[in-house]
């Protein structure tokens, strides 16, 4: 033992434990790492809604890979950035995930691809100074339980976590509303047993009804949705009520012996709530023509629980569209808002409302407006204001002019101001909407033969300083080209953030008269008259309604004595949630005029990006902008370009000559010292010394 122990202390052991050392190091390393993205953008780090998504998988999530080998540059860097990425997903996944890389030099891997419908891709190829063609496979395949997913054509890393998420999510969702929820979601009937007296229709069998629709769902949702019924005492309608949104119900007893008792209130509500967000179910009391009460909303009432869970916990995969008031067609693909629905298609469904006729469903927690050019009723606006209310968003995309052609083909159109109300409506949640279009030096400019480069003013270039880089809409996003946008000016009350998400720069000004949109017509102001205008905005949080009562319940009877009061009335004056309002001050910018089928322009991403935050997926903007490709250089001006270039080709080599002549002499000056110190003690140094100064005597 002691001759181990001298030799493990002794330097014969070193070699021997350092080969140890390194093996454990391997094992440790093997098992718990870290990876450092030094990137911006986090562009090689995973999302925490990717790394959700696979956390609590509950049945098997298989990828399948197949990749050619020997791929040519650029295409030979997507196969490691997947690889890279796969072992982050199985970092963060539990069990249920796992991923295969395919060698598609084997028939047998090339005829499973083939049975996954995956076919080679022809690109282009570079050798021997000579251009070609090599047909590859470049394709993932999901399977989670009974479902299959391709991914085909993955010829860029850019957008490839957002496809890999999104899709797993997807299939996910398919198979589940509710896979991988830590906690239940709760389902609350509120129902004052007080209203027992007063011969409601309905009111006795109310628990056993909703009860067994919470049941039918939680059959296909592993038993996930939790079921109470709650009798709230007469102190905690009010505070409930407020809470929720809904109406009290009151009656007035002169039969009452006890005095307390004479006046009552109550309710009645269903609440489906997850985390800190909630739903109401169409359970309420409701009025006959007759003035006979009943609860109203329990038909179809577990389609309607199906519906809004998918809303509550998975985020909303519909959009509702404002139809009617001159608004763009979801399906003209020349002058509409088609390429819109196309650019959101992969994940979301855009749902027609006529708010003339119909109600907002409770599914839809958004809601997008596109250039109204009518003037819109009152009565929509009072369902967009209580759908506000509730916590729904808008989505706005305005015009305030609208183009009117001459009858003279040379001569130029003019512009009329719209008058849609529209306006007026935003400016009372605090969003003001200028009558004007901004004009900026710093814009596109279009090249035309004799006139060479011509600057349309109109069309706004806004660069990383003149975009929010800490919104999750614009964050990453180094330039977006706007066209024909009116200003919008923020005057929100306290309960409301307002965010500017872009703006045009500081050498811009307003067109208010005479509307011109030529560009060799248009002439600049003078620079001291020149400023940054808010182009696109953002307003959250709990809204003050407009409106001080109900205006769609018209005619409504006097209650009479010893009978119920309010209850069917739901008009909310302040929200009950956290609501949100985008507003863009042009509608081009969703037209096909700007948005890109492939919809990988910077305004197609800006724009997917504001229907993903509307609709609570935040997490997906930044997961679809961490690509390098959309960072770009800032740019700069000719004098900085050039200032740049001398000193690269002169500055740099002139600095290392300076250097290099400085350490020179500091290690002549270094090497003269230690000979002083040194010289009284060498005699041979003594020698040469005192030899140098005979020799300088004698001369």
């Amino acid at each position: 033992m002691k001759k181990f122990i001298n030799w493990i202390t002794g330097p014969k052991s070193d070699f021997v434990l350092l080969i140890i050392l390194l093996v454990l190091i391997n094992l440790v390393g093997a098992n718990s790492f870290f990876r450092l993205d030094l990137t911006s953008p986090k562009s090689y780090s995973l999302s925490q809604s990717s790394k959700e998504v696979v956390k609590n998988l509950e049945e098997p999530l298989s990828v399948k890979v197949f990749f050619s080998n020997n791929l040519p540059s650029p295409y030979n860097t997507v196969e490691q950035y997947l690889e890279d990425i796969l072992v982050e997903y199985k970092g963060s996944a539990n069990k249920n995930f796992s991923y295969e890389f395919f060698d598609m030099d084997k028939t047998e891997n090339e005829e499973l691809a083939s049975s996954y419908r995956i076919r080679q891709k022809q690109i282009q190829e570079v050798k021997d100074n000579e251009v070609g063609f090599k047909n590859v496979y470049m394709g993932v395949v999901l399977v989670y339980a009974d479902s299959i997913e391709v991914l085909d054509d993955i010829i860029s890393p850019d957008g490839l976590e957002y496809r890999l998420t999104t899709t797993m999510s997807k299939m996910i969702n398919t198979t589940s509303a509710l896979a991988g929820l830590k906690d239940n979601v709760n389902v609350t009937l509120y129902s004052s047993s007080d209203l027992s007296a007063f011969g409601i229709k309905n009111f006795n069998q109310l628990e056993n009804i909703v009860s067994n629709a919470v049941a039918q769902v939680n059959k296909k949702n592993m038993n996930k949705v939790s079921f109470k019924v709650v009798n709230p005492n007469q102190d905690e309608v009010s505070e409930l009520c407020a809470k929720y949104g809904v109406d009290e119900i009151s009656w007035t007893d002169d039969k009452a012996t006890d005095e307390s008792k004479k006046n009552g209130k109550g309710m009645i509500a269903a609440v489906m709530e997850y985390n800190d967000n909630f739903k109401l179910l169409p359970v309420k009391l409701s009025r006959s023509f007759f003035g006979s009460y009943g609860i109203a909303g329990l038909d179809n009432l577990e389609t309607v629980i199906t519906e809004n869970l998918q809303t509550l916990v998975s985020r909303s995969d519909k959009i509702g569209y404002l139809t009617g008031f001159g608004t763009k067609s979801l399906n003209d693909a020349q002058n509409g808002s088609q390429r819109l629905q196309m650019l959101a298609n992969d994940k979301y469904q855009f749902v027609e409302l006529d708010l003339e006729k119909d109600e907002i469903p409770s599914t839809i927690s958004n809601i997008v407006i596109v250039a109204p050019t009518e003037k819109i009723s009152e009565k929509v606006f009072y369902k967009l204001d209580q759908f506000l209310m509730q916590g729904g968003n808008l989505t706005v995309f305005a015009d305030m002019y609208q183009e009117v052609p001459t009858e003279n083909q040379y001569q130029l159109p003019e512009y009329k101001l719209l008058e849609t109300g529209l306006p007026e409506f935003l400016a009372k949640y605090g969003i003001e909407l200028g009558k004007d279009y901004v004009m900026d030096m710093n814009c596109y400019k279009n090249f035309q033969q004799g006139y060479g480069e011509i600057p349309m003013y109109y069309v706004p270039i806004t660069e990383r300083s003149t975009i929010n880089q800490k919104n999750p809409i614009t964050k990453n996003l180094s330039y977006i080209l706007m066209f024909q946008n009116s200003s919008i000016n923020l005057n929100l009350s306290d309960d409301v953030k307002g965010t500017v998400l872009v703006k045009s720069s500081d050498q811009s000004w307003l067109m208010k008269d005479n509307i011109i949109m030529h560009p060799l017509y248009i002439t600049p102001v003078a620079e001291n008259e020149r400023s940054s205008y808010n182009l696109a905005v953002l307003a959250e949080g709990k809204f003050a309604s407009q409106f001080d009562k109900n205006i769609l319940e018209q005619n409504k009877n006097d209650v009479a004595k010893d009978s119920l009061a309010g209850g069917t009335d739901n008009h909310l004056t302040k929200a009950v949630q956290n609501g949100k309002i985008f507003v863009a001050g042009s509608s081009v910018i969703v037209s096909p005029m700007l948005i890109d089928d492939s919809g990988r322009e910077p305004i197609s991403i800006f724009v997917r990006n504001v229907l993903d935050y509307m609709n609570g997926n935040e997490d997906l903007c930044t997961m679809r902008t961490k690509g390098l490709a959309l960072n770009t250089l800032k740019k700069s001006s000719t004098a900085s370009i050039k200032v740049a270039k001398i000193i690269n080709q002169y500055g740099v080599p002139l600095l290392v000559i300076i250097i290099g002549f400085i350490v020179w002499r500091m290690r002549v000056e270094h090497r003269k010292k230690i000979r002083i110190q040194y010289a009284s003690t060498d005699e041979r140094e003594t020698m040469s010394m005192e030899n140098k100064k005979e020799k300088k005597n004698d001369k």
